[in-house]
């Protein structure tokens, strides 16, 4: 189900964009899925780049960050915002949807929900951020779906600079992961949650250490089914013979996430700009 502001009461312009965020540059892993699903319909990306990561901030630096980038979102006309980041939609969430008057969707329960119909043992890991972990949302959302699962979680944080630097594929990585995922092994989970947009980006590693038995459960394509359904109640969706627009913004400009960006998404990007201040 997706997570909406209860007072969305506007239903703006159907060509106006999809807007995304994240604490950096994770999030491209939900705007890939939702080119692929929703192609004709624009989509605007904002990067918080210059306050990576949002995992190791307390839950009020999360919070006002997360309403800096909503409105970064809302001046570049977006007819609703996808959470992208899982420390956001942990801490973020109702605040938004309480203070923006367009549909906001998280990234929890999409993923959550996905797990519950992979799991076979009942036993579901969760990676993530300290503050995703400690928040306790993924249990939560976990929990609410079925009382009789057994949640692990363990908090990652080195894996969101590793991506950011560019070493997805260096052997610091994997030994790094072979540390954190020791008891999510021991613990014999079956369905592992990436509990932030950054750890798609590692799904060969974390695949490798984990065993090809656990079912890695990237939120991403959930997620991008919830928009489009999301459009579809609201009768919100850009009708249009011609490929939409992507359009990027960053609040510091780190050449590799420049260079990350056009070869993970493998796609034309219309624009990418640095933004001088939120």
């Amino acid at each position: 189900m997706a997570v909406v502001n209860k007072q969305s009461k506007k239903i703006p312009p159907s060509n106006y964009a999809i807007g995304v965020f994240d604490s950096g540059l994770g999030g491209l892993t939900v705007v890939k899925e939702l080119i692929k699903l929703l192609p004709d319909e624009d989509i605007v990306y904002f990067g918080d780049t210059a306050r990576v990561p949002y995992g190791t901030k307390s839950s009020e630096s999360i919070i006002r960050f997360s309403i800096d980038n909503a409105n970064v979102l809302i001046s570049k006309k977006v007819k609703m915002i996808v959470v992208a980041c899982n420390s956001s939609s942990s801490y973020a969430l109702e605040v938004l949807k309480e203070k923006f008057d367009i549909p906001i969707v998280g990234v929890i329960d999409p993923g959550a929900q996905k797990a519950i119909r992979l799991t076979k043992n009942k036993k579901i890991g969760v990676i993530a951020t300290s503050a995703t972990v400690d928040s306790g949302k993924y249990v939560e959302a976990l929990k609410n779906i079925d009382k009789s699962v057994k949640v692990t979680s363990v908090a990652c944080p080195l894996f969101v600079p590793l991506v950011e630097e560019g070493w997805s594929n260096k052997k610091i990585t994997a030994d790094v992961a072979g540390i954190y995922l020791k008891l999510l092994k021991k613990e014999n989970v079956d369905a592992l949650i990436l509990g932030c947009t950054h750890y798609p980006l590692l799904k060969t590693v974390i695949s490798k250490v984990m065993g090809r038995k656990v079912a890695l459960v990237d939120s991403a394509r959930e997620v991008a089914h919830q928009v489009e359904k999301l459009l579809d109640q609201r009768k919100n969706r850009k009708r249009s013979k011609q490929k939409g627009a992507l359009r990027i913004f960053v609040s510091d400009k780190p050449q590799s996430f420049m260079r990350i960006a056009k070869s993970f998404l493998g796609c034309k990007i219309d624009e990418i700009s640095c933004l001088k201040k939120l």
